[in-house]
């Protein structure tokens, strides 16, 4: 899949939002975040 998503530190976690700028999830991590968005298969 080809979807954006961004990924910012928010008060001591991580947040994901879409490309238009949509919350999606938060984790504790960017590596959390990102293994989820694999999870998800948006991200290689």
């Amino acid at each position: 899949m080809t979807e954006r998503y961004d990924v910012r530190w928010v008060r001591g976690h991580v947040e994901v939002f879409d490309g238009r700028g949509r919350f999606c999830f938060s984790a504790d991590t960017v590596a959390e975040a990102r293994e989820e968005l694999r999870d998800m298969g948006y991200a290689a």
